[in-house]
């Protein structure tokens, strides 16, 4: 359909320690069918300081990782973290897949706080989420989903009040990001290699008129995390077949970046003094890749 589009490379930033891969089964891993995994890294978020956090899904873990370069784990616990985005006021959120929707404490690593799941119960199992700028976060709960059984959902929450539902019946909802007007959340599914685009309004939690953005092909996996620069470009990760697409706002391709280690990118985030580089998380050499583009990711709710 469309020509291919030009290819930018990738180096590696960062290597996950090898004092710090733990080759090990988890109930998670064995859920996964994966055997043993050194690590399994996701949700790659900068806060104000330039510190880079992400997670390890598979050990329960948060790492940090400071300018000058060195991995500190933030914390360690039962859990499964997927996904993690930062407040305005520094606060760390992760969804979990085992415990929900959790809120760290920046200075000490120490968990805060609990969102309740819909209704007051629990959510299935959580995996991205995203900040709007006006603070209301949005929430991907996929559990089990996938194309024979599509029960994945996305919910809404704003500080104090419930979890609302936003949509229901999707095949594994993963990554997500508002576009630029913040009246269009663009969802990834996984499994059915598609990026949705649901019309939110404020005053309204239900999307309707769903549409289909991008349909994508190819790979072992599919789209996963997302990310959007100051001309609403989206970047999306495709997992399982080694590239970070980059599709203009009206959704047509306009680069492939290509990664230079392992085909699982992960999740994507803008970053850097003038936010033209984007990191990726690559799970399975468990590495952070880094490609400088032309422009700049758009400001978060973190930074505003």
């Amino acid at each position: 359909m469309f020509a291919p589009p030009p290819v930018i490379e990738t180096e590696i930033f960062a290597s996950l320690p090898a004092a710090m891969r733990i080759m090990e089964e988890t109930p998670w891993t064995r859920r996964r069918g994966s055997g043993p995994l050194h690590s399994f890294l996701e949700g790659p978020s900068f806060d104000r300081a330039g510190n880079l956090y992400c997670v390890d899904i598979c050990h329960g873990r948060i790492f940090r990782i400071p300018p000058s370069g060195e991995w500190q784990v933030f914390a360690r616990y039962d859990g499964c973290p997927n996904g993690l985005k930062i407040h305005r006021d520094g606060r760390i959120f992760v969804t979990d897949q085992e415990h929900g929707v959790l809120v760290f404490d920046p200075a000490t690593g120490a968990r805060i706080d609990r969102i309740a799941g819909p209704a007051g119960g629990a959510f299935a199992a959580v995996n991205d989420l995203h900040f709007a700028d006006d603070g209301t976060l949005y929430i991907t709960d996929p559990g089990q989903s996938s194309l024979d059984n599509p029960v994945g959902r996305v919910y809404r929450w704003r500080e104090g009040g419930p979890v609302e539902l936003v949509a229901e019946n999707l095949p594994y909802p993963n990554g997500l990001v508002l576009d630029g007007s913040q009246h269009g959340l663009l969802v990834a599914l996984t499994r059915s290699l598609q990026i949705l685009r649901l019309p939110v309004k404020a005053d309204r939690a239900r999307a309707e008129k769903i549409g289909l953005f991008i349909q994508l092909s190819g790979g072992l996996a599919g789209p996963d995390g997302l990310a959007l620069d100051d001309a609403g470009s989206l970047a999306v990760a495709h997992s399982g077949l080694a590239t970070v697409w980059l599709f203009d706002r009206l959704g047509e391709p306009i680069a492939r970046i290509k990664s230079c280690a392992g085909i699982r990118p992960t999740n994507v985030a803008y970053g850097g003094a003038d936010r033209r580089d984007l990191y990726i998380t690559e799970s399975e050499q468990g590495v952070i890749l880094r490609a400088r583009l032309s422009t700049p990711g758009r400001v978060l709710f973190s930074h505003r």
